[in-house]
């Protein structure tokens, strides 16, 4: 993930309400590759069967509409205020999309985008019969803009279970442009909807706006302060002029076999552009979707209850990663004597790139993923630290204990 200026996009989280936005190895994860598009009332996944394309979009929306899900987010965002000495806080609702792809023991297993379920401190999840329930964030790929959610297999009713399916995954390596794909997702956050189009090309790299540093600009300008735009770079996409609208982020992008060929995450929002929408391609997506729903679950604990490190530091511009070769992540501008952090190993110029195999850009990431982690939890935290040469970096893994925050006290 890169930061950059360029082509303003928005990612497609939906907006309900006033206020724009938008896990320890658990055993007998279903691959994301065996998947079939079948009924899951037993739970248990078979092999894909023999390749079928429909002859129209209504025989694939039919088809695959009972994998796709709508997904709600209630999230506490804060904005800073020139005038009162501490942030204001407004609660935000978000609506976006998510696709059925697996079961364990004891989940449904759901695909969407990072921006879909960041920052929620409450997810639903609907299904074909519009019947709610609670789900919780499994794993995120920030870098990646993917994210997996669970739903509790007991809290689903045996006529729920009977109605949804989990999805076929194609291939997105095998489109050629110009290939007719259907979009399905909770466009505006009104319920499922359809558009279709074509393949309009392929690796396509994009700079994304954020939505809720926009929603945060504009607020900020209303009490005198100034911010810069912000702005994400996603490499390696599927363009299509299939309408991908706010809210069918994280829906499904499919090919006329009702396959998943790509997963939707953002549309072009420059004034006199048209048809441009954007999918992450499955096959660079089901590796890490792979690796995310083999986490274990984790419950965001209260403020003060999770553990901490004991560092300040910043992100790595992706000016100084391209001129000085400095790789991307989390930049230590100082680590606290006495800390978790001191005692790994930790030091000033280190640089820090995943957290429990969880990609670290910044600070943000950081504090947001430590929510989930309790004092005491031993945490491998991949380091790039500079060659004693100060000739380039070596990396490393270093085991961090973590802290509790009452000490700090």
């Amino acid at each position: 993930m890169k930061r950059r200026k360029g082509l303003a996009l928005l990612l497609g989280a939906a907006v309900t309400g006033a206020a724009l936005s938008q896990s320890v190895i658990f055993s007998n994860a279903t691959d994301l590759q065996s998947s079939e598009n079948t009924t899951i009332g037993t739970v248990e996944l078979t092999s894909s069967g023999t390749e079928f394309s429909y002859s129209n979009v209504a025989d694939v929306a039919e088809a695959v509409m009972p994998s796709i899900v709508a997904i709600t987010n209630k999230s506490v965002q804060e904005v800073r205020s020139f005038f009162y000495g501490q942030p204001l806080q407004y609660e935000s609702t978000s609506a976006g999309s998510g696709i059925i792809m697996g079961t364990n023991d004891t989940e449904l297993l759901i695909c969407s985008n990072n921006h879909v379920v960041e920052d929620a401190s409450e997810l639903t999840v609907s299904f074909i019969d519009e019947e709610s329930y609670p789900a919780v964030v499994k794993g995120t790929d920030a870098s990646n803009d993917l994210a997996v959610v669970a739903v509790k297999l007991e809290d689903i009713s045996k006529d729920t279970m009977d109605q949804i399916k989990v999805a076929k995954i194609g291939s997105s390596d095998d489109l050629r442009v110009g290939e007719q794909v259907v979009a399905i997702g909770n466009a505006l956050g009104y319920g499922q909807s359809v558009t279709t189009g074509i393949v309009s090309a392929k690796n396509r790299s994009i700079g994304i706006a954020d939505e809720d540093d926009d929603y945060r600009r504009r607020f900020e300008y209303g009490y005198g302060l100034q911010t810069e735009d912000a702005e994400t770079t996603y490499d390696d996409l599927l363009q299509t002029d299939a309408a991908i609208n706010p809210g069918n982020s994280g829906g499904a992008l499919l090919n006329m076999n009702g396959e998943v060929i790509g997963i939707n995450s953002a549309k072009a929002s420059s004034s006199g552009v048209e048809g441009m929408g954007y999918a992450i391609p499955v096959d660079k997506a089901m590796p890490i979707l792979n690796e995310l729903m083999n986490r274990a679950t984790r419950e965001k604990l209260d403020e003060g209850e999770y553990g901490y490190v004991g560092i300040t530091g910043q992100s790595v511009s992706a000016e100084a990663t391209f001129l000085y070769g400095i790789p991307e992540g989390l930049y230590v501008t100082s680590v606290s004597q006495g800390s978790p952090a001191e005692a790994a190993g930790l030091k000033e110029g280190d640089i820090i790139t995943t957290f429990d195999n969880i990609t670290i850009t910044g600070m943000e990431d950081l504090q947001a993923n430590l929510q989930y982690y309790a004092p005491g939890e031993e945490v491998d935290m991949k380091v790039y630290t500079q060659a004693g040469n100060h000739m380039g970096y070596e990396e490393e893994t270093l085991i961090v204990t973590l802290g509790d925050r009452k000490d700090l006290q």
